[in-house]
């Protein structure tokens, strides 16, 4: 397994705005209104389906700000559908931080985890004997609230995406647990889904009141920008939390995989991950300008044409908003690398076994404004 450990000038606040100081994401950065209460809202929810308890929990977790990542993420939401964002932001990064233990080294848990999760999208019963614990309930009622009211084609590919991003977390336990780590592009086939952008990218869908054709969804160039997108958030999320990761010990980071298959200096594998990152952006600048003609070209309908270039800006909001709320949040400042350093685990770990308590009954943890 490779060493880790802060090297040189890549640890600290200075050392994370040094990282990002040449990522090249000239994109608008917006905050969208209604922020405050979709905060409220979301840390009502958790605490009802039993994902936070006591006060320490929630302290902890409002420091990341993850609703900020999702007003950035969709800043023309409505009210509504930004509090529905927040509560899936703050759904996933409970379940990400589960991963950060013991857990994320076990394949076969984490597969039967996951194997739950499946059956709530597919309707089916949860297999005899498994407990109803905090992590499936709450997804349960996600997974109604979000497929309410959509059409077939897009609650097919919500599902496609939010199966893939679920099965991907078992190849990361086995890039935790085994003897040999992945490439740079091995990791990326499975980190493509595990960033989880595809389901956000269905959200902008969602939320826009439209769903785009599978002929446009899935023909050129919208799949290259989607990949890109994706590629994109994997580049500045790994830089960013490269102390995080280094501080546990987890592999699952382009940076680090490339110092492990290169023997190069760490900073030497920022700057090419950052480079990399910067060209991605170039090329969908590139592509993205060249869209409007090829639109025409094909005789797309005018309010298609309106739909597909909401979608396209829905991906320029995420590829800078995850950037502008890395550097906001706590999760990857020195604080955020300490919460998780010497074994410490997040206050939500540890959930896939515990029962979910009464919706509003002895759940503990103020929720103040």
């Amino acid at each position: 397994m490779t060493e880790v450990g802060a090297v040189g000038d890549t640890a600290g606040r200075e050392g994370l705005l040094r990282r990002t100081a040449r990522l090249e994401i000239p994109f608008r950065s917006a905050v969208g209104p209604g922020v405050g209460k979709a905060r409220l809202h979301t840390l009502r929810w958790l605490r009802d389906f039993g994902l936070l308890t006591g006060e320490a929990a929630f302290e902890e977790y409002d420091a990341l700000r993850l609703e900020r990542a999702m007003a950035r993420f969709y800043p023309r939401a409505a009210e509504e559908d930004l509090m529905l964002a927040t509560d899936v932001n703050g759904w996933f990064f409970v379940f990400d931080d589960q991963f950060d233990g013991p857990l994320g080294r076990r394949p076969r848990d984490v597969t039967r985890l996951v194997d739950r999760l499946v059956r709530v999208m597919d309707g089916r019963e949860p297999p005899a004997g498994a407990p109803a614990g905090p992590l499936v309930e709450s997804f349960r009622d996600l997974w109604h609230r979000i497929n309410e009211g959509m059409p077939p084609v897009w609650r097919e590919r919500f599902r496609r995406h939010w199966h893939g991003y679920l099965l991907a977390h078992r190849r990361e336990a086995l890039n935790r647990s085994g003897d040999r780590l992945p490439t740079v592009e091995e990791f990326l086939a499975a980190r493509r889904h595990t960033i989880g952008i595809q389901p956000c990218l269905d959200l902008a869908e969602r939320f826009g009141r439209y769903t785009l054709p599978s002929a446009l969804h899935g023909g050129h160039p919208l799949k290259e920008m989607r990949r890109i997108t994706d590629e994109v958030a994997i580049f500045v999320n790994d830089i960013v939390s490269l102390d995080k990761e280094l501080a546990v010990g987890d592999v699952n980071n382009t940076v680090v995989l490339l110092r492990h298959g290169t023997g190069r200096p760490l900073p030497d594998c920022v700057r090419e991950i950052r480079a990399a990152a910067n060209g991605r952006v170039a090329r969908f600048r590139e592509l993205a300008a060249g869209l409007p003609a090829l639109l025409g070209a094909a005789g797309v309908p005018g309010e298609a044409r309106a739909h597909v270039e909401d979608y396209v800006d829905g991906m320029r909001n995420v590829m800078r908003g995850n950037l502008d709320w890395s550097l906001e949040s706590r999760r990857y400042d020195d604080a955020g690398v300490a919460a998780v350093s010497g074994g410490r685990l997040r206050p939500w770990a540890g959930l896939p076994d515990e029962a979910v308590p009464e919706r509003g009954v002895g759940a503990a943890g103020p929720v103040r404004p």
